[in-house]
């Protein structure tokens, strides 16, 4: 699950930039050091770009994931969820939550998001074969 979120990771930060420089500049710096397994670096890192702009999902959800590779999945599920507050309609964030809450042992909340991440048009049947059955 976590090589799946760090693919994740790599294809949504390069394939979206359009914030403000300084922001992105953090966010990519952030990118950098969770390649470097340096997690907390990341978590600093965008914690600056969302600083510069509040309303960068993006920054938000490399964040979350930098939190789910330290095991600290509610705060994850924090940083998801105001991800998907900005895009109500983030896929990846609606998984990525899931998988959260499945470690919380939250069945009915990872379900109910990996059948939202379905109903946009991600594969989340790995996530509902897990949580919702």
């Amino acid at each position: 699950m976590k090589k799946l979120l760090y693919l994740i990771l790599v294809l949504v930060s390069f394939g979206l930039s359009a914030q403000s420089n300084d922001a992105s500049d953090y966010l990519n710096r952030g990118v950098s050091k969770y390649f470097l397994e340096d997690y907390s670096g990341a978590i600093a890192d965008y914690t600056k770009a969302i600083e510069i702009d509040p309303n960068y999902a993006l920054a938000y959800y490399n964040r979350g994931v930098s939190k789910y590779s330290l095991d600290d999945y509610s705060g994850a599920i924090a940083d998801y969820t105001k991800a998907i507050e900005i895009d109500p309609n983030y896929t990846s964030a609606y998984y990525s939550r899931g998988f959260s809450k499945y470690y919380l042992d939250d069945r009915f909340g990872a379900c109910k998001d990996g059948r939202k991440a379905q109903e946009l048009g991600y594969d989340a049947s790995e996530l509902i074969k897990y949580a919702c059955n």
